[in-house]
């Protein structure tokens, strides 16, 4: 009796396991694909009204004009009215790390302590994640995964929305390392009935100094025989080679000012910064050493008062502008559920004066070239990854944003989820009414 009760509760939970379980990535593609008729985004600036895209064993091997007196190969999709782009990648993300925010057990976006360079987000990176597959419905098929926390968080990795394990969906792994800078300035503590306004950090210069002597310590020891094993310090070397990039999160105008010294004093070779909210004030100093810029979630509201009411909304324009290299990113508050709203950020910054092509370079191409990507995907160019989606409509609005079908290196995946068997169930039931 008691075996067939513990059969019994067995039974039950693979039943829940197959219900609740992610979409099975597809199968690689074994034939050619031929998509004819529909308007073409490239990513790179570029509209081929009437276009013809075909792609064989995953990579692109025709972009160009529905004219061209070219065979078509294999399956052929009529998107004659409908649009096809290039996948739309989300930097600065910590999907797949956290499922559940009030369940501990499922957070796994940072580790204890407060320089970890060695931590890598990419081993905990959970293909299975629910909030994963709803990325994909609006045309969201890569992502950078970011861990959290600390002064160093910890290194980031880019994947692919569609694999059985985070060795399938690696397309770079360990790209770069996460550096939180401290900030020049704290509120008070309210619940100590400190006045909750700005002041100036007290201990910013100390937080400084600790951070540059890790730092000078870490290229000290790199620079050294290495005979006893530093984890933490050898894990920071490629960023002074320049085989991984430095990501330094900073907002305010001092914050990002301070950070570029820091990184150029240091010899850190490549640096991002990932927030930037005030990067539109030291466009001369990023643009003077080839910085580029992550930007802070468009769909926000200023930080202060005497901010203009759209400056979240035409930030990415101001930049762009003065020829800084911007991508867009779904930070704060709900970022993992918000970040399905990517092609709507960059559809915002077209609303608010960014020609709509640049907009669209803001989440394909430009995010590509700052996660050091670009040469496999970002944009609809022949020999790169067929990673794209066709859609209904205009991608950046979401009201026409209809994906019928998405390809990730070629697979034809599913754009099933929780959500849309949801909206399939209800939708039948009152059919029935």
């Amino acid at each position: 009796m008691k075996i067939l009760k513990l059969f019994t509760v067995f039974v039950l939970l693979l039943c829940v396991s197959t219900i609740t379980a992610q979409q099975t990535p597809a199968s690689k593609q074994v034939q050619a694909i031929t998509i004819e008729g529909a308007t073409a985004h490239l990513g790179t600036g570029d509209v081929i009204e009437n276009s013809l895209i075909m792609f064989e064993n995953g990579k692109l091997t025709f972009v160009g004009s529905a004219m061209a007196k070219i065979a078509r190969k294999g399956t052929i999709i009529n998107a004659k009215g409908k649009h096809i782009y290039p996948g739309f990648i989300i930097p600065n993300s910590t999907l797949g790390l956290v499922e559940i925010d009030a369940v501990r057990a499922t957070q796994d976006n940072r580790e204890v302590g407060q320089m970890n360079p060695h931590i890598r987000s990419l081993i905990a990176y959970n293909t299975e994640s629910k909030i994963i597959e709803s990325m994909r419905p609006n045309g969201v098929l890569m992502g950078q995964i970011t861990p959290q926390g600390g002064r160093i968080s910890g290194t980031s990795s880019v994947v692919q929305f569609d694999a059985w394990n985070w060795e399938d969906a690696s397309i770079k792994t360990d790209d770069g390392i996460h550096l939180n800078w401290p900030n020049p300035y704290s509120r008070g503590r309210w619940w100590l009935g400190e006045p909750a306004t700005l002041k100036p950090n007290d201990n910013y210069g100390k937080q400084i100094e600790a951070l540059t002597s890790y730092i000078t310590q870490s290229k000290a020891y790199n620079n050294g025989d290495n005979n006893t094993k530093h984890l933490p310090f050898n894990a920071l070397k490629p960023v002074f080679t320049g085989s991984k990039t430095l990501y330094i999160h900073a907002n305010d105008e001092k914050s990002i000012t301070d950070a570029i010294m820091f990184a150029k004093d240091t010899g850190v070779k490549n640096t991002v910064i990932v927030g930037g909210y005030e990067a539109y004030k030291v466009t001369d100093l990023l643009k003077q050493h080839n910085i580029a810029v992550i930007l802070n979630r468009v769909h926000s509201r200023p930080n202060t008062d005497d901010e203009d009411y759209d400056l979240p909304f035409k930030a990415a324009k101001l930049l762009v502008d003065k020829g800084i290299l911007v991508a867009l990113q779904a930070n704060g508050d709900m970022e993992r559920m918000n970040s399905r709203n990517l092609p709507f950020y960059a559809g915002t910054c077209a609303a608010y004066g960014l020609d709509k092509e640049e907009a669209l370079k803001l989440i394909t191409s430009n995010t590509a070239k700052i996660l050091g990507v670009d040469e496999i995907c970002g944009s609809l160019e022949v020999g790169k990854d067929a990673t794209l989606f066709i859609s209904e409509g205009d991608a950046l609005d979401m009201r026409t944003n209809q994906l019928i079908k998405a390809f990730i290196q070629g697979r034809d995946i599913s754009l099933e989820t929780h959500q849309t068997e949801l909206w399939q169930r209800y939708s039948n039931k009152y059919k029935n009414q």
